[in-house]
């Protein structure tokens, strides 16, 4: 019988959170054009297509729609699933399907494997934090595929003997990393070690505590060309590329591995997927090769070798991790006089800051729990889950007394705060060129977003001593000044507090149908009084509102007013001290005036009594701008 390789294509499928740190939604990005933000332009070139990826023959005659997914190896990020679950329902099943499928194709093994949960550099993470990371991102695969899983991805595939080890304690078999991580290897057995790695077959690490973990370290060069260099002009190219490493003349069996970001299969490479439905049909139609995931190889040929890793390595930086710290020459582009010292200053800031933020945690939370971390870890529950039940179900569940409201409040806001304390370092912000980037003043939103809710518990006073180290960070772009200047003039204007949604609340109220109980995004708004009357194109609103948040279960009661002129013309105050006895009088004397046409003594009205918080179309949520 003809001796074949085995060959496993893995995708890393991933994009960082891009989510306003209040609204948890994301926000139009013109960038993106003509799509509303990047991840549904990713999802309309690549997640969604590869779930129908067209075969053609040589005629260009569409033969076959298949689910790529269900015959290589990948893994999604966390936070990316969580998107497309709400914003690509019929993409996301096909993918928790094609896990479903492969295990029918390899074995009962799933070609799906878990991620560290937002990709935050675990090397340069503390223990703790490793290991939320893992716990996280484990969980939510679980709920998710429905079975444990047992590989997972690591961010930036960065490691260390730690990660190795964290990784063990929770059950994982196996990871993968690039070539390049590999120290040496030997056979067991033997006393002597080889330089580099053979990517032809998977190894045992020994970790110091004596127990192991298996790698697969992708074949470099081959990865590469799907990457950078035209494999995927040409499905059968792809695969021919794909077969030259066999090497016949070797005994034992022979996996030919690749592994690059799964974006490459048609939003880096436009058709990408189709290139690699031809591929993998060719090679098992030829039987040139027979397709395996990690999973079900590892199953059937154990490791014989034993390898040792290279530490605080990664598949994107030639220096390590340093790209994640410091200036180390790793970049994407960009003028040649440009520099990454920024990202010192920034590692610094945001480790001080999460360092505060571990502080006030442990302090405020032993007031509720015996642990708070585990409690922390087992946070993910409501993460996955935003619903009031949930939320009270894990708040019965975990603490060691009976919480009143405001106490259950300030529960929650502990636990967000750690939330946002992993996501601020979520590896993006550090991988390119300049600190005004989008990805580095997304997770600078996490951090603004971690000192509001800190503050919000405990008297520390965090700002000033983020924004002294921030400041030490030099953008590349003169106008764009420092950290501080960048969080100050970028970040800061995106801080909302519950009487801001409101204001979203009174807007809408103009409009909606069922004015007295809307939904701002991750916001309850309900009236328990509300007025609205008409005058050809203008409208007066007003109400007395209750703000509830869905994720602190935090609130807040106020009025409002407002009077819509047309076009992006609208006035509107906010007030929290009026009785309801003074609304209605008020509201009536406004009310009154605006039937009477007089709209400038209606203006008066609203700014004299409603003192409290005005505002514009220029205040309202981007989206809401473009209505």
């Amino acid at each position: 019988m003809r001796k074949i390789p085995y060959v496993c294509i893995h995708g890393h499928f991933y994009q960082p959170p891009r989510e306003n740190a209040w609204l948890d939604e994301i926000e139009i990005q013109e960038s993106a054009a003509p799509y509303h933000d990047w991840n549904e332009r990713i999802m309309r070139e690549c997640y969604g297509p590869n779930t129908t990826s067209r075969i053609l023959n040589d005629q260009g005659k569409l033969v076959d729609i298949v689910n790529n997914y269900a015959r290589m190896s990948f893994n999604f990020g966390p936070t990316l699933l969580s998107w497309l679950e709400q914003h690509a329902p019929k993409a996301y099943q096909a993918i928790l399907d094609a896990d479903k499928l492969s295990m029918k194709y390899f074995n009962g093994h799933g070609s799906a494997m878990a991620q560290v949960y937002n990709h935050i550099i675990m090397p340069l993470a503390n223990r703790r934090d490793k290991e939320t990371q893992v716990f996280w991102g484990l969980h939510d695969f679980k709920v998710r595929f429905g079975r444990d899983a047992e590989g997972i991805w690591l961010a930036e595939t960065a490691v260390d003997t730690e990660t190795l080890e964290v990784l063990v304690d929770f059950g994982i078999k196996f990871t993968v990393l690039s070539p390049y991580q590999a120290k040496r290897f030997r056979k067991k057995g033997e006393s002597e070690w080889a330089d580099g790695i053979d990517s032809r077959r998977p190894y045992t690490i020994i970790l110091p505590t004596g127990r192991e973990i298996s790698i697969f370290f992708y074949d470099g060069e081959r990865s590469k060309g799907v990457a950078f260099e035209g494999y995927l002009n040409d499905g059968g190219f792809f695969a021919e590329n794909l077969v030259s490493g066999f090497d016949e003349s070797i005994e034992e069996p022979q996996l030919i591995n690749i592994a690059t970001d799964g974006e490459s299969y048609g939003h880096h490479h436009k058709n990408g997927d189709m290139a690699l439905a031809y591929c993998m049909r060719f090679l098992e139609e030829s039987g040139r090769a027979k397709m395996t995931n990690y999973s079900q190889y590892l199953a059937m040929y154990p490791p014989e070798y034993e390898a040792e890793i290279v530490e605080d390595s990664s598949w994107s930086c030639a220096h390590g991790v340093e790209r994640w710290r410091s200036n180390c020459g790793c970049h994407t582009s960009g003028p040649g006089h440009w520099n990454q010292e920024w990202r010192v200053g920034l590692r610094e800031a945001l480790d001080w800051l999460s360092d505060q933020f571990a502080d006030i945690y442990e302090r405020e939370m032993s007031d509720y729990v015996d642990m708070p971390w585990s409690v922390r870890n087992k946070y993910v529950e409501v993460i996955y889950e935003r619903s009031l039940e949930t939320h009270e179900r894990f708040v019965e569940d975990h603490t060691k007394k009976r919480l009143g409201t405001e106490e259950v409040t300030r529960f929650n806001r502990l636990l967000e705060m750690q939330k946002h304390s992993l996501y601020m370092f979520t590896s993006c912000g550090w991988f390119f060129n300049d600190i005004s980037g989008i990805e580095t003043v997304q997770i600078l939103q996490y951090a603004a977003r971690g000192i509001q809710l800190a503050e919000s518990v405990n008297k520390r006073r965090l700002t000033a001593g983020f924004l002294k180290r921030l400041k030490k960070a030099q953008s590349n772009i003169p106008e764009k000044g420092t950290g501080e200047d960048i969080y100050l003039n970028d970040v800061a204007p995106k801080v909302l507090t519950l009487t801001q949604v409101g204001m979203h609340y009174a807007v809408d109220s103009l409009f909606e149908d069922s004015s007295q109980e809307i939904t701002v995004l991750n916001y309850d708004c309900t009236s328990d009084w509300f007025h609205r009357s008409k005058m050809g194109t203008y409208i007066f609103a007003a109400g007395f509102t209750r703000v509830r948040s869905r994720v602190t279960m935090s609130e807040k009661k106020f009025s409002f007013a407002i009077l819509y002129l047309g076009n992006h013309h609208l006035i509107g105050s906010t007030a929290t001290k009026l009785v309801p006895e003074e609304f209605d009088s008020i509201v009536d004397l406004a009310a009154a005036t605006f039937d009477a046409g007089n709209l400038s003594d209606c203006i008066d009205i609203i700014k004299k009594y409603f003192k409290e918080k005005s505002f514009s179309y220029f205040d309202l949520f981007k989206d809401q701008q473009l209505r």
